[in-house]
């Protein structure tokens, strides 16, 4: 099937808009795939200060030309996504051995949860945690002394901030490494049930407990299709995964024969054999279409579009929010997963998963299948999955139908003719909405706004029965500059109450809401931002807002809206408590959301 003509054109736009920046970041990783890793050219004792741990690979070290693989990993033992990383590095030693190569722990990154931290200040760390992983892994990996890099990381900031590092380190080969979801518990639309009933003084905090218990039970990433397993779906994508690795349990010998064959494949694609394969070939203007491609048309998570651009901009790659718009509009949203759907990611794996939607949509020419992957033979060889013939690890050709259509559809009829992500702009600014969960006649709303500065606010109102009346719910100075761009995802179960009791109810708000987020409409990610004086500062309680995915619109309908002068707000408590003193720097640095708010790209 020829490509996509619309998908032709974003394309070239991109490469377009990129030619330079992207021009210069191939040569840079030029020059440093000649100059080779440093091992070789050492002193002795340089050498013996990166071998000196090494145990019984000291000798293949200091005297052999085999490829070593560095590990950069985000294990930690409080994390259920990140807790499965522990034995990995033993087993990537013991197969790299095996094939006459070597393995080191270069070094670890931080690895913090958005489910611990919701609603705490501890979430105002979370953003520019992204940009810390990339540093510390920029760390790891300054010694230079590795052929290759396996990446260990799962969750919300962890995979792009390991995409940010590997793109800088370019010249080298990169896998990445997922430890996938754990098992089904109870279902996630129970759990909101329950989070829903506690919101109205229903349900009991030791019954909230018991559900988020069953819900969270186990070792790998939380089952619900946020922002963890739309990272884990955006590696397979882009050809970073070894192909079927995203969705495959932990603790099972499926899970162990993926982690050992990236190992192998990592040896096999270094400078010293015949299948050289940078990552910064790997991640070009095409890897970053089919990624956009895949967050459509699984409705994934709205942070992504934050992520991908910076992501991006750490390979030379310029993308903009009209890119995400543009693709939405012609992929089909083929997959009902929660919270845009009942089933959890087991499920959708079950159904039929990346491989059968990989296959749909590069038949349907909406893929570019001639990019460079880890796995080699461009994208088609992720239609296949991996199986276990005994002890022997081997792919096969994917599904060529949904096992349920309830969860996973063709690209002939899917549950929507677009993605789930809409771009907003009008005189508030520009923002993007998820749609994929927002019922059709929630698609605009105009309402009067109640105008809030922070979370906690919008929940003291709610519990005052300040909400009788269809709202635009604005929560401002939620941005990057402002507290480090937090996820409100704490107002989820407020505003589904609103929204149940049969209330018009949206928000606007310069922050982030994740990809847990669900059925409320809510423009997020407005830019500018209240902190740099944007036009979200200048509402008033009572001024109408008309939200239009539909049109694509966020406007303010007051007549002196133009005329008035922005508020501000004390901002300094953000500075304060919690490590934010140490992140001061980023607040300050930080670019605007729809650059991927980030300080260090």
């Amino acid at each position: 099937m020829p490509l996509h003509p619309e998908i032709d054109r974003i394309t070239a736009r991109i490469v377009s808009r990129s030619r330079d920046r992207r021009s210069a970041y191939l040569d840079r990783i030029a020059r440093a795939a000649e100059d080779g890793p440093a091992r070789a050219h050492l002193s002795c004792s340089n050498q013996a200060h990166a071998y000196a741990g090494a145990g019984g690979d000291q000798d293949a070290l200091a005297t052999g030309r085999a490829p070593n693989i560095g590990i950069v990993t985000s294990y930690n033992d409080m994390l259920s996504a990140h807790q499965p990383f522990k034995d990995y590095p033993d087993l990537i030693k013991a197969v790299a051995r095996a094939e006459g190569g070597t393995a080191q722990v270069a070094g670890g990154v931080p690895a913090m949860c958005d489910g611990v931290t919701q609603s705490t200040p501890g979430m105002e760390l979370s953003l520019f945690s992204r940009d810390v992983i990339a540093l510390a892994s920029a760390v790891a990996l300054s010694h230079n002394t590795f052929d290759a890099a396996l990446y260990l990381g799962v969750c919300d900031k962890i995979v792009p901030g390991l995409v940010m590092a590997a793109a800088t380190y370019g010249h080298i080969p990169g896998i990445f490494v997922p430890a996938g979801p754990m098992t089904s518990g109870i279902s996630n639309d129970e759990k909101a049930k329950v989070r829903q009933k506690f919101a109205t003084g229903e349900a009991s905090r030791a019954e909230l407990m018991a559900s988020e218990m069953a819900a969270y039970h186990g070792p790998g990433t939380c089952t619900f299709y946020g922002t963890a397993n739309s990272n884990q779906m955006l590696m397979e994508f882009m050809g970073l995964h070894l192909p079927g690795a995203s969705f495959v349990n932990p603790g099972t010998k499926l899970r162990d024969a993926l982690t050992g064959e990236a190992a192998r494949r990592a040896l096999q694609i270094t400078g010293l054999g015949n299948e050289f394969t940078p990552v910064g070939h790997v991640l070009d203007e095409k890897a970053f279409v089919n990624g956009m491609v895949g967050l459509m048309a699984t409705g994934g998570s709205t942070n992504l579009v934050m992520h991908l651009p910076a992501m991006a901009r750490a390979a030379g790659v310029e993308l903009a929010v009209e890119d995400f718009a543009g693709i939405s509009a012609v992929v089909p949203l083929m997959a009902r997963v929660y919270p845009n759907g009942l089933a959890d990611v087991n499920h959708f794996h079950a159904a039929g998963g990346l491989a059968y939607m990989i296959g749909e949509l590069l038949d349907a020419g909406l893929l570019h299948p001639d990019t460079k992957t880890v796995a080699g033979g461009g994208l088609t060889a992720y239609t296949r999955e991996p199986k276990l013939d005994g002890d022997r690890l081997r792919w096969q050709d994917g599904p060529g139908k949904s096992e349920n259509d309830r969860i996973l559809r063709p690209v002939s009829d899917p549950f929507q003719p677009t993605g789930g992500l809409a771009q907003l702009s009008g005189n508030l600014g520009a923002g993007v909405i998820k749609v994929s969960a927002v019922a059709p006649e929630r698609h605009v709303i105009e309402a009067p706004v109640r105008v809030f500065h922070d979370q906690d606010a919008v929940k003291a109102a709610f519990q005052a029965g300040a909400f009788t009346s269809d709202v635009v719910v604005v929560v401002r100075f939620q941005g990057p500059r402002a507290n480090g761009m937090p996820e409100l995802h704490g107002l989820t179960p407020v505003l589904s109450v609103l929204q149940d009791r049969g209330l018009k109810v949206a928000l606007v708000t310069d922050g982030r809401m994740s990809g847990a987020s669900g059925k409320v409409p809510a423009a997020i990610h407005v830019t500018p931002e209240a902190a740099e004086g944007g036009p979200i500062a200048k509402l008033r309680d009572g001024d109408r807002v008309r939200l239009d995915a539909k049109a694509g619109k966020l406007e303010v309908l007051a007549e002196d809206f133009g005329a008035r002068a922005p508020v501000t707000a004390d901002l300094s408590a953000n500075g304060i408590g919690h490590g934010r003193e140490l992140f001061e720097m980023f607040r300050q640095t930080a670019g605007p959301g729809t650059s991927g708010a980030s300080s260090v790209v």
